[in-house]
């Protein structure tokens, strides 16, 4: 079996983005496995002078986590038109490597817009040389709205954008067409 490794943007572990890929984790729990990393806030500031030498020790097992994963999923909100510092400081410290580079990827963003966060987490990973298409991509908006108060998704339209990114996600791994 496939494994996929979840980095949740969110710094909150009730949000929305948790949610969608704990709903990802059960549609796939026959194709592959859902490994969520959920230390983004645990992670030091990103110091260029440690990327390559002297690395901190949580950032290694980050990069080890990312290089043996079969496929990423990235799961975020919006804050303030942009990415969460969190998942830009994880991918900063990622730039020198190459653990994205020709992985596949899914990128998921749900939030109240969404659209400038979608925007430039997608330049990032096309900087990182991941592997992406508008198959696996999501651009979720209103989330709020879409999960109810017991934390389910109620949106039909979400729900089955939810499982043709995960299909195409397995099939962008290898394993045939979604």
């Amino acid at each position: 079996m496939k494994n996929v490794v979840a980095l949740i943007g969110s710094a909150s572990t009730s949000s929305a983005n948790h949610i969608l890929v704990e709903f990802i984790r059960s549609e796939a729990r026959d194709i592959f496995q859902v490994i969520v990393y959920d230390q983004l806030k645990t992670l030091p500031h990103f110091d260029p002078d440690q990327s390559l030498e002297h690395t901190p020790s949580e950032i290694t097992s980050l990069r080890n986590l990312i290089h043996d994963a079969d496929g990423i999923i990235i799961s975020t909100p919006e804050y303030l038109f942009s990415i969460p510092s969190g998942l830009k400081n994880a991918l900063e410290w990622c730039v020198a490597t190459t653990v994205f580079s020709g992985k596949p990827l899914g990128i998921i963003t749900a939030s109240t817009s969404g659209l400038k966060g979608h925007e430039e987490l997608k330049l990032i990973m096309r900087t990182l040389m991941a592997t992406f298409t508008p198959e696996t991509t999501l651009l979720i908006q209103g989330i709020k709205g879409k999960i109810d108060a017991q934390g389910a998704i109620n949106d039909v339209q979400s729900k089955e954008s939810m499982q043709y990114f995960t299909k195409a996600l397995f099939a962008l791994m290898g394993n045939g067409l979604y």
